[in-house]
C-alpha cells in the first residue's frame, strides 16, 4: 500500500490566523505537522478527521494537557496532508516520525534490526552464521532473536549437537587439514573430506528441525536410528545418536515450550517518573527466543497506552528495519484504532495480523511475564537514574563547579604506533550515555603518534561544527590525558570563544592503576586526587573508560580495513570483483602479497601487465 498523500498540501500562511486556517481545513483523514519558527517539525500526528483533530489544539490553554500547552507555545504554523484512508495516514505518520524525529513525539530509540541465524543452503556443505541486516543472501533465515547473545548461544548449541560448520567460506576453502573445531568435536571437517555430503546434509536437516521447534520429531527419529544402529552392531554410531538425544533432552529442560504454536510477539509498556520502557518477548513455535528492552524518548506526560500507541507502528511498519511481523501481537493494554493498525500490518506482512489484549492460557502467561519484566526493568532504570544523578551532584562538589553538569563530553585518542589514529567523543547526561550523539574522528595529516595534534584536530572539528550549527554544548569537557591535552583543549575552545566551558584533564597516576587518577583543571596549579572510593571519581572513570572503548573499537576497524584492502584498492584496474577473486584464490591479502607475477597472471581477469602492477605495489609498500 502506498502512503503517498492523495491531495494537495495545505500550509499555514506566515501571518498565522488559526480561525481562518481551521475554516478552510478538510474533514478528511490525514496527517498534520506542527512547526516552530525555524520550520523544524515539532510534532507529527494522524487524524480520522483533520478539521476536528487540529481544532482541538487551539482551545483555551487551561483546557490543554501540559505537554500540549508546551507544544503550542513553540508552534507557529501547521502543515496537513490529506489521505484517502486512515491506514494511509498511519503509514505516512510513521514515515514522517522516522524522518524528522520530532521532539514532542514519543520516538522509538532502539531501531536496530534484530539478529538472525543464517543457513547458506546453496552451498554443498552449508554453513550456519550470525546475520543482521537485509536478508538478501540465498538461503534460510531463522529468527528474529531478541539479541546477539541469544543468537550466539544458539549457534554454540547447534555446534555441539550437530557439528555443522560456522567458518567463513574463505577459511573453509583453503584448509589442508582439520582445524581446532574438529579436534574439540564441534565440526565434522567437511573442508578436508572427513564427512560425505549425504551425512552432512543429515546434520543440517536436524539443525533446521531444531530451529523450527521440531525437537520431539527429531528425537523420535534419532531414537529409531540409535536402535537400528545397535541392532546392526554399529555401536559407535549408536553412541553418537545416544549423546545427541541426551543433549537435546537437556536443552528441552532449560527451555519453556508452550503448547501455543505460531509466531507471537508480546509487548508490555510501563512509565513512571518520566521514564518509559517497552518490554518485548519474541516467541516462535512455542519457544521463547528471548526478550528485548527498548527505551523510547520524549515520554514526559505520556501514559503506558501512549507509548504502546507510538511503539507499534514505528517498530513494525518501518521499511528501513525490514522487520518481519508475526501473525499475532499481544499488548499489555488496549490501544486506540487497533483495527487500522491491524489493516496496515496485514498489508505490510502479506497475511493476517492480529493485535490482542484479552487472552487466555499460554498467551496470558506470556503477557503476564512481559508485564512483570517491564516493571522490573523500570525499577532498575529509575534506580540507575537516581544513582547517576547522585554522581553528577558529587562531581559538582568535587570539582567545585557552580552547578551540577547536565551534559558531559569526553574525548580519547587510539592508535597503534601512530597507525590509523581515531579519536572518540562520548556524551553523558544525567539519565546516562546518549549513544546517538557519540562521534568518531579519523585523524589525518598529522605526524604519526602525535597525540596532542590528534586531540586538537578532533576537538576543533567537533566544536567548530557545534558552533556553526548552534547545537547543544556540554557543561563539562573531559579529555583523556594530563596538562598537555588540557592545553590543547583550552586552545581550541579559546579560538572558538567558548570560554565558559569547563575542561577536565584525566591522567593516570605514576603506577597507572585505577583509583590514582590525577585530575587537571585550568587555573589550578596542582592536580586533584580523589579517594579511590569517591563517587565522583567513579563517574569520571566510567565516562573515560567508555570513551576509550569507543575509540579503540573505531581504531581497530580502521586499521583492519587499511591492512586488508588498502593496497589493492589503490591499484588502477582492480575493482571489487577482481579484488575478491584475488583474495579468494590466494587465501587472503598475505597470499596476494607473497605471489609472483606468473602466479598473479594465472588468475582469471588479471593480465600480465596488471599482475606486474600488483606485484610492484606490494613491493613498494
Amino acid at each position: 500500500m502506498s502512503a503517498a498523500p492523495t491531495s494537495t498540501m495545505e500550509t499555514v500562511p506566515p501571518e498565522f490566523d488559526s480561525t481562518a486556517f481551521l475554516s478552510t481545513l478538510t474533514g478528511q483523514s490525514g496527517v498534520y505537522r506542527m512547526l516552530d519558527p525555524g520550520g523544524q517539525v515539532l510534532y507529527v500526528g494522524k487524524a480520522r478527521n483533520l478539521k476536528k483533530r487540529v481544532a482541538s489544539y487551539f482551545r483555551a490553554p487551561e483546557q490543554l494537557a501540559p505537554k500540549t500547552r508546551a507544544l503550542m507555545k513553540h508552534t507557529v504554523s501547521v502543515e496537513v496532508t490529506a489521505t484517502h484512508t486512515e491506514t494511509e495516514a498511519l503509514l505516512l505518520e510513521n514515515n514522517l516520525i522516522k524522518e524528522h524525529r520530532p521532539r514532542y513525539n514519543i520516538v522509538l530509540r532502539d531501531d536496530k534490526s534484530f539478529p538472525y541465524i543464517y543457513l547458506a543452503t546453496e552451498e554443498a556443505f552449508p554453513r550456519l552464521a550470525f546475520h543482521r541486516g537485509p536478508r538478501r543472501g540465498k538461503g534460510r533465515y531463522f529468527g528474529p532473536f531478541a539479541g546477539a547473545g541469544a543468537v550466539r548461544e544458539t549457534l554454540n548449541l547447534l555446534q555441539k549437537l550437530f557439528m555443522v560448520r560456522q567458518c567463513e567460506n574463505s577459511f573453509f576453502r583453503n584448509r589442508s587439514r582439520p582445524c581446532l573445531q574438529h579436534q574439540i568435536k564441534r565440526c565434522t571437517a567437511p573442508c578436508v573430506g572427513l564427512v560425505d555430503e549425504a551425512r552432512y546434509a543429515d546434520d543440517v536437516r536436524h539443525a533446521v528441525m531444531f530451529l523450527e521447534g521440531k525437537s520431539e520429531a527429531m528425537i523420535e527419529e534419532l531414537v529409531a536410528r540409535m536402535e537400528k544402529a545397535a541392532q546392526t552392531r554399529e555401536y559407535e554410531a549408536a553412541g553418537r545418536y545416544r549423546d545427541q538425544i541426551i543433549s537435546l533432552r537437556r536443552v528441552q529442560e532449560r527451555q519453556y515450550i508452550s503448547s501455543t504454536k505460531g509466531d507471537i510477539d508480546v509487548v508490555a509498556a510501563r512509565i513512571r517518573d518520566g521514564i518509559g520502557v517497552v518490554q518485548l518477548f519474541i516467541v516462535r513455535n512455542g519457544h521463547s527466543l528471548g526478550t528485548k528492552t527498548i527505551t523510547p524518548r520524549h515520554v514526559a506526560g505520556a501514559e503506558s497506552k501512549d507509548i504502546l500507541q507510538a511503539f507499534l507502528p514505528q517498530y513494525y511498519l518501518s521499511a528501513a528495519a525490514n522487520r518481519p511481523i508475526p501473525g499475532e501481537i499481544l499488548v499489555s493494554e488496549p490501544i486506540e484504532d487497533v483495527e487500522i493498525l491491524e489493516v496496515a500490518m496485514t498489508e505490510v506482512a502479506g497475511r493476517k495480523v492480529a493485535v490482542r489484549h484479552r487472552v487466555r492460557g499460554d498467551r496470558a502467561r506470556w503477557l503476564q511475564m512481559a508485564n512483570t519484566n517491564a516493571e522490573l526493568v523500570l525499577d532498575q532504570r529509575l534506580a540507575e537514574r537516581t544513582s547517576l544523578r547522585e554522581r553528577f551532584d558529587a562531581l559538582q562538589e568535587a570539582l567545585e563547579l557552580d552547578e551540577p553538569p547536565t551534559r558531559i563530553e569526553c574525548f580519547d585518542v587510539s592508535h597503534s604506533s601512530g597507525e590509523a589514529a581515531v579519536a572518540s567523543c562520548v556524551v553523558f547526561e544525567s539519565d546516562g550515555p546518549v549513544k546517538s550523539d557519540y562521534r568518531r574522528f579519523n585523524i589525518k595529516d598529522i605526524e604519526p603518534g602525535d597525540d596532542y595534534a590528534a586531540m586538537h584536530q578532533a576537538l576543533r572539528r567537533r566544536y567548530t561544527r557545534l558552533r556553526k550549527e548552534e547545537a547543544k554544548m556540554p557543561d563539562l569537557l573531559i579529555v583523556d590525558g594530563g596538562k598537555g591535552q588540557l592545553t590543547q583543549a583550552r586552545a581550541v575552545l579559546d579560538e572558538l570563544q567558548l570560554d565558559d566551558l569547563e575542561v577536565l584533564g584525566v591522567a593516570k597516576g605514576s603506577t597507572r592503576k585505577p583509583g590514582l587518577e590525577h585530575l587537571f583543571m585550568v587555573g589550578r596549579e596542582r592536580p586533584l586526587i580523589l579517594p579511590g572510593d569517591a563517587v565522583a571519581l567513579h563517574l569520571i572513570q566510567q565516562i573515560r573508560d567508555e570513551a576509550h572503548r569507543f575509540a579503540i573499537t573505531g581504531h581497530r576497524a580502521r586499521r583492519n580495513r587499511a591492512r586488508k584492502t588498502s593496497v589493492l584498492e589503490e591499484i588502477p584496474g582492480i575493482g571489487a570483483k577482481r579484488r575478491q577473486r584475488l583474495l579468494t584464490e590466494f587465501g587472503g591479502l598475505q597470499g596476494v602479497a607473497r605471489a609472483g607475477v606468473e602466479d598473479l597472471a594465472r588468475v582469471n581477469g588479471i593480465s600480465r601487465a596488471l599482475a606486474k602492477d600488483i606485484y610492484t605495489a606490494f613491493r613498494e609498500q
